[in-house]
């Protein structure tokens, strides 16, 4: 009877390692998952780099074949610089140093950095320490499905921008704090979702933002910054670079990002260099 007794223990002891084995390949497996739709940080670029490579290469059709921004006349928002208004600064002007940042409103991991950092990112733009430029991308809709989420925030981003700079980085903050949790949800795709995130920022509700929104006004200039990202030879979203310099602001802890004191300190090392 104990020689039967050890055998059933030792057949359920191994049944239960390998549930747990099956359980830890399954979780790696969805991490990966995530990560190739998703686009990922620079610690884990080396796994999202064939993402990244499709969507550069299949980028140029999905950035021009948007029936949305069909007959609509081309409106830069105000605010914006560049080539068509493609980028969306914040700070000084004439501040030396850049910090330039890619993020696609469907990614949960752009969500990261900018609910991690971007209180910092504006503290330090409005001080001078450098000017921050945004760059946005919305391949996610093309890869997950033809949806429409990332480039109708895209729009309401460029609405926010051209009522002010301010509002543009509040609005941004807004809209990836109640980011999809999962890039396959198209929950940006409702305008009137849009719009009533917007409400947490204080005088965003114009008469013009709201038209903006609904009737998707920018739509054509939303083409245009996502084209910039597809020919930037960028892998994925986010990135983000300090003078044209590739940095790794991933904390190693899911989508979190390093601390705003971790990211102060990344900036003055790499300055110095």
């Amino acid at each position: 009877m104990a020689k039967s007794s050890r055998k059933n223990q030792q057949s359920r002891d191994a049944r239960e390692r390998l549930r747990l084995e099956r359980e830890t390949a399954a979780r790696k497996a969805k991490l990966r998952g995530r990560l190739m739709v998703g686009g990922a940080l620079v610690a884990v670029l080396a796994i999202a780099v064939g993402v990244g490579i499709y969507s550069s290469k299949s980028g140029s059709s999905a950035a021009d074949d948007s029936a949305e921004s069909s007959g609509k006349p081309f409106v830069q928002p105000a605010n914006t610089s560049g080539k068509d208004g493609v980028v969306v600064p914040y700070g000084k002007a004439d501040a030396k140093d850049v910090v330039s940042i890619w993020l696609d409103p469907r990614c949960p991991y752009c969500a990261g950095i900018e609910i991690g950092l971007g209180k910092t990112l504006k503290e330090q733009a409005n001080a001078g320490t450098y000017r921050v430029e945004y760059h946005f991308a919305t391949f996610l809709d093309k890869m997950l499905g033809n949806g429409k989420g990332s480039k109708r925030a895209v729009n309401a981003l460029g609405a926010a921008v051209n009522e002010s700079p301010d509002k543009f980085m509040d609005y941004l903050q807004v809209l990836y704090k109640n980011h999809p949790e999962k890039e396959a949800d198209d929950k940006f795709a409702s305008t009137a979702t849009l719009l009533e995130l917007a409400d947490q920022v204080p005088g965003l509700r114009t008469p013009a933002f709201n038209k903006a929104v609904k009737e998707l006004t920018y739509m054509p200039w939303v083409d245009k910054v996502s084209k910039t990202f597809y020919e930037s030879g960028k892998k994925g979203t986010p990135e983000v670079d300090i003078n044209g310099k590739q940095v790794n602001v991933s904390s190693g802890k899911g989508i979190d990002s390093i601390t705003g004191d971790e990211f102060k300190q990344l900036v003055a090392d790499t300055l110095k260099k």
